[in-house]
């Protein structure tokens, strides 16, 4: 708890809060990876998560009703084994192995929201069906448990749907509040939570709530395209470092 840890904490919630309010939630993590940079992985997972978890209470109120219900639960319901999968993973596996993954989801975060430049399809031809779902929920939970990263396979599924921009943002919003509330019990169970990352979660509310706030706003203001370009930058760079910090 020094000048360092908050110079990198303040700009993290304050990014998470902006992007889960305002912006469908898949950049959300790249403030779990940005702490990653100076605290140990469980550490930077552990502090964001309640934070994350109040971002989500108070975004459900300006989009409460306004999401797609079934598609949500089928996605929330796959979450839930995907959550048990990234505890077991976390408990097998040391911190190294931990900052590759991270790394390695950020950095392909930022080829999936680039996949139109690269040929990539960029929605299903038509929608998805609930097996793929589910799987889609699966994979939710096990990337949101190791890296707070369930964002883009969340978005795979309702973009096929043709979500409004409205609609897919309050079910992303419901999605996470969800799976975030579930990760609390194993996070828990695991001994990621201190004391020292509960104080610094007080210390950093008032950021987290401006933060969501500033969101809000933003949705209705500024194209995605200019918040989700200085994401791929961020990424982009605490990706590559966090794998080259996990392999050396």
């Amino acid at each position: 708890m020094d000048v360092t840890i908050f110079a990198f904490a303040v700009p993290a919630v304050l990014f998470a809060g902006v992007s889960k309010s305002g912006f469908g939630s898949g950049a959300a993590f790249a403030s779990s990876a940005i702490l990653a940079l100076v605290l140990e992985p469980g550490m930077a997972l552990a502090l964001m998560l309640p934070l994350l978890m109040l971002i989500d209470l108070v975004s459900l109120k300006p989009y409460w009703g306004r999401w797609n219900l079934r598609a949500s639960l089928l996605l929330i319901a796959g979450g839930l084994p995907g959550v048990a999968l990234g505890a077991w993973l976390y408990s097998a596996v040391d911190a190294d192995v931990m900052r590759v993954l991270i790394g390695a989801v950020s950095v392909g975060f930022v080829l999936w929201q680039l996949r139109a430049k690269l040929g990539w399809p960029v929605v299903a031809a038509r929608p998805l069906g609930r097996a793929a779902g589910a799987l889609a929920g699966l994979i939710v939970g096990f990337t949101s448990f190791v890296s707070h990263a369930g964002g883009p396979p969340a978005a795979v599924y309702l973009l096929s749907l043709g979500l409004r921009k409205t609609e897919f943002q309050a079910s992303t919003v419901l999605i996470f509040w969800a799976i975030n509330l579930a990760k609390a019990v194993p996070y828990a169970g695991l001994g990621l939570f201190t004391r020292e990352t509960l104080l610094l979660d007080l210390m950093l509310v008032p950021f987290a709530l401006g933060g969501a706030a500033l969101g809000v706003w933003l949705h209705h203001r500024i194209p995605d395209r200019w918040f989700f370009g200085l994401t791929y930058v961020l990424l982009t760079i605490t990706g590559i470092k966090l794998i080259w910090d996990g392999l050396v």
